[in-house]
């Protein structure tokens, strides 16, 4: 089996990345296209894994869309060249489309029910849409559905440790308190027209978690000065290690909230959209991840959640529950894409 995987996100990556591996080590070729977007490149060039990047993100909706037409374009050149059994990709237009008019199956991993237009213009080219068993909506094409989260293709035990020395190496005391915050550009298909959090927002959140230890920012956007030297002094691909070892992780990234909620990691996201997502519903059951539509809220429960000494077990003794009733999505990965490209 040829398969194609095409990552346009740096989370992509790790939700690709394992299956990726295990599939050519079951004797099938893989082959990636990626986009250059925020670290993503780099982080493929961490894990060793070859790729052709076919566009780099542009600015505004009119620029996105640019730039999606002319991956598209390069992504057809590609692929009939290539000539795959299986396209695998998140959502997106570029890989559905293109599979479709190569007559190829496009399998989507999906877990954002406010994607809205893309949904539209991508769902109806699919052959098959996993999404996790909390997504709240039914969806044309194939629905399959699995017991987790996406972050779970990567971070569940059995496919990720977290090593302390990693952390030493780059001046980082994994037995030591400290906290990690996450700030996004808010450009994603679902993000237009909101806002993350305000510089005095992130100030206060940053004076207020600094009282318990150390604070590492990781901004898709330069950090005012006010902010400098609060950057991760870590590799790309060690980011996980830091999430691990936190003591609370506060953001208003979805994706990076979840990482660490799987992790075990105490976890605040401000959500500034005005619905929640299924995914999101199911972390806070379980109590793994508190999400706020205010940022002052936010803020405060980070700040507290910090300071409290029994956080931490708290977090250990969930993680087990959600982990009791999850599966490794990259077993269930490497399975469906066999499957479909039979």
């Amino acid at each position: 089996m040829r398969l194609l995987v095409d990552v346009t996100h740096p989370a992509h990556v790790h939700l690709f990345r394992n299956a990726a591996e295990t599939l050519r080590d079951r004797g099938h070729e893989v082959r990636v296209v990626a986009r250059d977007k925020d670290v993503t490149l780099d982080v493929l060039s961490a894990y060793g894994i070859d790729h052709v990047c076919l566009s780099q993100t542009r600015s505004g909706a009119a620029g996105t869309l640019r730039e999606w037409l002319g991956r598209g374009a390069k992504l057809y050149r590609y692929a009939r060249a290539y000539d795959p059994d299986v396209v695998l990709s998140r959502l997106n237009p570029a890989s559905a489309h293109v599979a479709a008019a190569l007559g190829v199956p496009n399998v989507v991993f999906h877990d954002t029910e406010v994607a809205g237009l893309l949904d539209r213009v991508t769902l109806p080219a699919a052959a098959v849409v996993a999404t996790p068993e909390a997504f709240d909506r039914e969806l044309p094409a194939r629905h399959v559905r699995y017991r987790g989260f996406h972050e779970l293709a990567y971070l569940h035990p059995a496919r990720f440790e977290p090593d302390p020395d990693v952390l030493r190496d780059h001046g980082v005391d994994p037995d030591s308190p400290y906290s990690v915050v996450r700030l996004v550009a808010m450009d994603a298909h679902h993000d237009r027209g909101r806002a993350g959090f305000s510089r005095e927002h992130v100030e206060r959140l940053v004076d207020g978690l600094a009282e318990q230890g150390p604070v590492y920012v990781s901004s898709e956007s330069p950090l005012p000065d006010s902010l400098a030297g609060r950057e991760p002094p870590i590799p790309v691909d060690a980011m996980h290690d830091l999430l691990a070892f936190a003591d609370c992780y506060v953001g208003d990234s979805s994706t990076m909230a979840t990482e660490a909620a799987v992790l075990g990691t105490p976890s605040v996201r401000y959500n500034p959209l005005d619905r929640e997502m299924g995914n999101f519903e199911r972390l806070g059951d379980v109590g793994l991840v508190q999400s706020y539509l205010d940022p002052e809220r936010a803020v405060d429960a980070a700040i507290e959640l910090a300071a409290d000494d029994d956080t931490e077990r708290r977090w250990r003794r969930r993680r087990r529950r959600l982990l009791g009733e999850t599966v490794d999505l990259t077993s269930f990965t490497v399975a469906l894409v066999e499957e479909v490209g039979a």
